[in-house]
């Protein structure tokens, strides 16, 4: 059993990526074009890592993006995560990211007031932009405030992340902001 490293594995999306280490996960990867990609994308995001056999424990994690990617739901909130890897604001955003049910959205502004900060909009955005874990810290669950998906880093864009949010029926018209029941 390895306790660091990073492998690829399949999923209905194609192959994604993910690292580990003795404090949790490190990193996830959304599907990249080509697998020979994936894995040079990989090493270079951890060159402390090596392409390894995962253990059981990364291996059920992965079962579980899969079944996720798949139509199923998943919160992860049981995923050890390694958040010494990033600085306090960009964990808060993350924490704050992982509290959101699948299925459901959130705007960044909402984000940044119920951290506290309603001003931070911009900042959250750039937060989940730089997300080491996407699907498990669900940064496709944050939009725009005016029912735009807003940005998207990872590869695919916000084709992606609409993707995403088809997968987990975000994306029913009564669950965007745009066609929410408003309170009377």
């Amino acid at each position: 059993m390895n306790d660091s490293g990073f492998t690829l594995f399949d999923t209905p999306l194609g192959p994604c990526g993910i690292a580990w280490g003795q404090d949790g996960l490190r990193g996830l990867q959304l599907p990249e074009p080509t697998e020979a990609g994936a894995r040079a994308r990989l090493a270079r995001r951890f060159p402390d890592l090596e392409d390894t056999e995962p253990p059981e424990s990364i291996c059920a994690i992965t079962v579980r993006i899969v079944a996720h990617l798949g139509g199923g739901r998943d919160d992860y909130a049981d995923v050890p995560i390694d958040f010494a890897r990033v600085g306090d604001w960009e964990a808060s955003v993350y924490r704050a990211a992982l509290a959101i049910p699948a299925g459901e959205t959130r705007t960044y502004g909402q984000l940044a007031s119920g951290l506290g900060d309603p001003g931070a909009a911009q900042a959250v955005g750039q937060a989940l932009g730089r997300n080491p874990w996407p699907i498990v810290v669900p940064c496709h669950r944050i939009t725009a405030a005016d029912g735009r998906t807003g940005g998207f880093s990872a590869p695919g864009g916000a084709a992606t992340k609409l993707k995403l949010l088809e997968i987990e029926g975000a994306l029913a018209a009564e669950r965007l902001p745009l066609f929410a029941p408003r309170d009377a």
